[in-house]
């Protein structure tokens, strides 16, 4: 079902957030609600704000999504990215090296970073696009088109599996989760990284524009923790730790530049120590 955006729902959602977080108590006084509230009487009085087009946003799949990002993808500033890295490399420098799959490895950050570690890197994703970047920054790995969920690699050929910000694009999380505990190693480590449920309603879902020049979302399963506890108990693996790091502060100030315009304090109000990610380790057990 295509959704709505508009710039006044936007911002004013932002202020929602912050007020409904101010009565939790966890920030804000009396001074500080009735600045959201003089805030939202300013942005509902603003006559270009109320009369800014909105847009219905479709949907386009993450092949066809991909395709179109791939170009820039490296070059866009990503706070997302910026927050994933640092706490997944901290666990995957701490593996021995070995024979590595970067599932959904898109441009190929984390398939370069296990080179460096001394890894046999395989790398697999469904965009030929995002192919052609991370082969050009690895070319000694190895690298495939395909699904996650029908990976084309043998079964128990793998002492670690890396899958970064992708399974939020996915219907469901047990067949990529039955995919990767199949290929891992008894004994071999699973580290996933992806969007946190709470940061797809703060902007997170990934869009590209349409040939007609409006926006189109691609796929973003609403999956709470208990989800990926399911998944991952489906497929056999166990949990060695799951992290959920924090939004801080990011370059340019949260919610875009429409919100760092119009409402910086809400924005920042409403970011601020939300988690940003969800992080699991996991291993398959020597059973």
């Amino acid at each position: 079902m295509p959704s709505y955006v508009h710039p006044l729902a936007w911002l004013l959602a932002l202020e929602g957030v912050a007020l409904l977080r101010a009565q939790a108590g966890d920030l804000g006084d009396e001074e500080y609600v009735a600045r959201r509230i003089a805030e939202i009487r300013r942005l509902t009085a603003d006559r270009d704000l109320a009369l800014s087009a909105g847009a219905v946003v479709g949907h386009v799949s993450t092949v066809e999504g991909y395709a179109q990002w791939a170009d820039r993808y490296d070059s866009e500033e990503n706070p997302l990215i910026a927050a994933e890295e640092p706490p997944v490399r901290r666990i995957l420098t701490t593996l021995p090296p070995g024979r590595a799959l970067d599932a959904a490895c898109g441009t190929g950050r984390h398939a370069a970073f296990l080179a460096g570690l001394g890894h046999e890197v395989v790398g697999v994703d469904s965009s030929a696009q995002m192919l052609a970047l991370a082969r050009a920054k690895t070319p000694n790995g190895t690298f495939h088109q395909a699904d996650l969920h029908d990976l084309p690699v043998e079964s128990a050929s793998f002492d670690l599996v890396v899958c970064s910000l992708a399974l939020t694009h996915q219907p469901a999380l047990g067949p990529a989760l039955r995919e990767f505990a199949r290929v891992t190693r008894p004994g071999g480590h699973i580290v996933l990284s992806d969007i946190h449920v709470l940061s797809l309603y703060l902007g997170g879902v990934a869009m590209v524009g349409g040939s007609d020049g409006g926006l189109r979302a691609m796929p973003a399963g609403r999956f709470l923790a208990g989800d990926y506890i399911a998944a991952i108990h489906g497929a056999g693996l166990e949990i060695v730790a799951c992290h959920e790091p924090r939004w801080g502060e990011v370059p340019g100030g949260h919610g875009g530049p429409l919100a760092q315009q119009w409402c910086p304090e809400a924005a920042a109000a409403a970011y601020h120590d939300t988690p940003a990610l969800i992080i699991w380790h996991l291993r398959r057990p020597h059973r």
